[in-house]
Parts: structure tokens; C-alpha cells; sequence
């Protein structure tokens, strides 16, 4: 047994010791805490009920101190850790869309565009209580994205609770989701470029669609929305990117941690690549992370309007430390600032003019999640506290509300479409 405990301390020492040094540095104590560790593995090991797998303890202790730091810092053992790796190229195996731990239940952040989730309907806000029949309740939130994983062309059921409506089942068919991060249409003169994501191939795709608009408008454009709605983010460089793309000069983005080398600044470093042109930013609950940094950088340097509602607020940045062997740790290092020095996590960024959506988009940003209501989320280091959204017709910012729609139903994006009309109006002419 001896024997036992010394290996057992050993693997926690070589997987705690790159996040516990510092500790270490400033007190002993943590090693004696390691101590304590050890002699309770040691009595599980000993008198728990049936045989237990000392690797599997392990690794879930390791989860268990990193999540009790904030809802974004996480152990991955080797299987997760190669397939978030698997994710941020923009091609994995699954239903498609982004879910976290709400009291105990699986909640839906976002469904990603043109996925299983995404065409069965799943929304934002939605909470999963069971998958193929069994609840839930009690899974960490890695188990319950491997059980929503699978076989290529396999399905599985979702019992979905929607608000006060009553559970309802889904099957949904499990594909390989392959993530285009860009799609863009031409209304008229104005281009319309939603990124859904921020893959890999974020920067590489929105190049390809603003040259594919100025092709098919013939020349320039007159203006651009830019839909960051539903976006969840992503990478913190492809974010840097593209707001590049739309910016000849100017900050970014800068992060701030614990440790100066933490510290850095990201600036604009090439052209604007739409020459100026007039731009809104369609933004709302769920626009999160890189997609607000984004959204953050265009309005902090007058490069763009920002339209719809407040955005999830998650203004943290997550490094990815490999541990050889034993997959990763990834952990908060720093919090991030828009250009006018503004954190945004736990509060969001608010729109310079609000637009609430139609009715149905209306009931889904009320179910919707933020990163205030994820346990244990940094609060913002500004003090700032948490906003409430205003229902349409209260006042606010500019507050508008569209009622045409030609563009299928969707009154932020006609709102945003007439906008930029008016801005592109010759001097003298109405303007909507």
C-alpha cells in the first residue's frame, strides 16, 4: 500500500506541479495539501466498495480544482484534448453546437449554423435533461459531450425542457460537422457577411467573401453588415485577424493577467480591405469571446455601428498547456480589454443602437444564458455590475424597432439594411 501511495503521489505531483510551483513558491503549504491528497486516494483505494481506477480519480480531481476556478478552466485528459484539437481546424464529429452545465443540465449556448442542432430547431437557452433516455444529472460536462458524440450517422435523443412549455423529445442524426466560418449575400449594393465561428479558417473565408461581394455587386460596396449573432468565438488570433480586415490602423485588442508576460497588445496591421465603407455590427446573447472582441475593436475605433443587443459577456482568454503524456490544462491567464480599455466579462457590450428581434427571437434571448449566470464567473475587474436587458419599446441607447422585412423575417438585419441605405444616400436625398 505503500508502494501504492507513493506512485499515486507522484503522478498528482507530475500533472499538479506546472500549475501548483507558484503556490509552491509562496508557501509549503501546498505540498502538505498534496499529503492530504494522497492519504484520501489512499483510503479510497483501500475501503471504497468495488476496485477503482486510480487514473480516472486522478484526472477527475484534477478537473475538479481547475473548475472551481471559473466556468472556462478545465483538465482535458488525452481523448479531449485531441479532439478540442479536432475543433479548432473546424471539423469534428457531432450535433454542432456550443452547451455548458446549468444546474446540473446540459444548457444550450448556441447551435452552430447549418448543423443537426441547428436544423432540428434547438435554440439558445435550451436545456437538455436526458440523452438516449438517461438524465443527465450528475455527468461533468466533458461526459455529457461524449455521450452527445458519436458514430458518423448514428442517432441519439435529446429530451429538451423549452421555458415553461412542456419536455419534448428530439432525434437527432450525429454528422461530421464541417464549420464554413463565412457566408456572405449581397443585398442590392450592401454586402451582409455572417461569421458563425472563429476557426482556424475564420480570416481565410471572410477574404474570400468580401472579394466574392465586391465581385457580384460589380464594384465597390455601398456598405457591409457584419453578423456576429449566435457567434460563440473561438481563437483569439483568427478574432485579430479579421477585425484587421476591416480596420488601416489602430488597437485591437490588449490582455491583461497576473504575470507581465501575460500582458499584450494587438494592433491593426494591414488594410482596410472594404476601403471604408459604412458598417454595422449585428450583435446579441449570443455573441461571445472572439466575435466580441471583434465587435469591441470596430466600435471602440468609429469603424462601425454596433446594432441588436447586449452580448454574452465573456471578455476572459483560456491558454492551452499541454502536459506530455497526460493531455492539457486549460486555464484562464488573462482578461481582455477593447481598445478604450473597457472589460467586457460579465457585462457584455452594449449596442450603440438597440434593435430587440421579432416576438420568437425576443423569447429566445430571454432564455438565453450569459456569462453572469455561469457559476463561478470572474466578475468584472471595472466593477461594473451585470445588465438587465430592456424589453422592446422601454427606453434605452437609441433604441429602434424594425417592421419590414426584406430580408426573410429578420427586423435586426432589415433594421441594420436600412441604416446603412440611409448612410449611403447622396447628401439632400431622404434617408429611412
Amino acid at each position: 500500500m505503500r508502494r501504492i501511495r507513493l506512485v499515486a503521489l507522484l503522478a498528482v505531483a507530475l500533472l499538479a506541479a506546472p500549475l501548483l510551483v507558484r503556490a509552491a513558491n509562496e508557501g509549503a503549504n501546498a505540498y502538505k495539501e498534496l499529503g492530504l491528497f494522497g492519504d484520501v486516494l489512499e483510503l479510497v483505494q483501500s475501503n471504497y466498495v468495488e476496485p477503482v481506477d486510480t487514473d480516472k480519480l486522478i484526472a477527475a480531481a484534477l478537473n475538479g480544482m481547475l473548475t472551481s476556478l471559473d466556468p472556462h478552466s478545465s483538465y482535458l485528459d488525452p481523448k479531449s484534448y485531441q479532439e478540442m484539437q479536432v475543433e479548432t481546424k473546424g471539423e469534428f464529429g457531432g450535433l454542432g453546437m456550443e452547451v455548458t452545465l446549468k444546474d446540473g443540465l446540459v444548457q444550450v449556448v448556441s447551435p452552430i449554423d447549418d448543423t443537426p442542432a441547428s436544423r432540428a430547431g434547438l435554440q439558445a437557452g435550451d436545456l437538455i435533461t436526458a440523452i438516449d433516455g438517461k438524465s443527465v444529472m450528475g455527468l461533468t460536462l466533458s461526459e455529457a459531450v461524449d455521450k452527445l458524440r458519436g458514430p458518423r450517422n448514428s442517432s441519439v435523443k435529446l429530451t429538451i425542457h423549452r421555458g415553461s412549455a412542456e419536455p419534448f423529445d428530439l432525434t437527432l442524426t450525429r454528422e461530421v460537422i464541417k464549420m464554413h466560418p463565412a457566408h456572405a449575400q449581397l443585398y442590392g449594393k450592401i454586402g451582409y457577411l455572417r461569421i458563425a465561428i472563429f476557426s482556424e479558417r475564420a480570416d481565410k473565408e471572410v477574404r474570400a467573401a468580401l472579394d466574392s461581394l465586391r465581385h457580384q455587386a460589380g464594384g465597390p460596396l455601398q456598405g457591409l453588415v457584419l453578423d456576429l449573432r449566435d457567434d460563440p468565438g473561438g481563437l483569439l488570433e483568427q478574432s485579430v485577424a479579421v477585425a484587421g480586415d476591416f480596420l488601416d490602423s489602430g488597437q485591437i485588442v490588449s490582455t491583461r493577467g497576473r504575470r507581465a508576460q501575460d500582458d499584450q497588445q494587438f494592433k491593426a496591421e494591414g488594410e482596410d480591405r472594404t476601403k471604408g465603407v459604412p458598417m454595422v455590427v449585428l450583435i446579441n446573447g449570443g455573441t461571445a469571446s472572439a466575435a466580441e472582441i471583434v465587435a469591441g475593436a470596430l466600435r471602440d475605433n468609429h469603424r462601425a455601428v454596433v446594432m441588436g443587443v447586449r452580448s454574452f459577456g465573456k471578455g476572459t482568454v483560456q491558454t492551452i498547456i499541454p502536459i506530455p503524456g497526460h493531455g492539457a490544462v486549460r486555464l484562464t491567464t488573462a482578461r481582455y480589454y477593447t481598445p478604450s480599455g473597457h472589460s467586457i466579462q460579465d457585462v457584455g457590450i452594449e449596442p450603440d443602437i438597440v434593435v430587440h428581434a421579432g416576438k420568437a427571437e425576443a423569447a429566445k434571448e430571454a432564455r438565453r444564458l450569459r456569462e453572469s449566470d455561469l457559476p463561478r464567473a470572474l466578475k468584472n475587474p471595472d466593477g461594473a455590475p451585470a445588465k438587465i436587458d430592456k424589453e422592446p419599446g422601454e427606453s434605452g441607447p437609441a433604441t429602434a424597432q424594425a417592421t419590414s422585412s426584406s430580408s426573410g423575417g429578420d427586423v435586426q438585419l432589415e433594421r441594420a439594411l436600412d441604416y446603412l441605405r440611409g448612410a449611403a444616400a447622396p447628401k439632400g436625398e431622404a434617408r429611412p
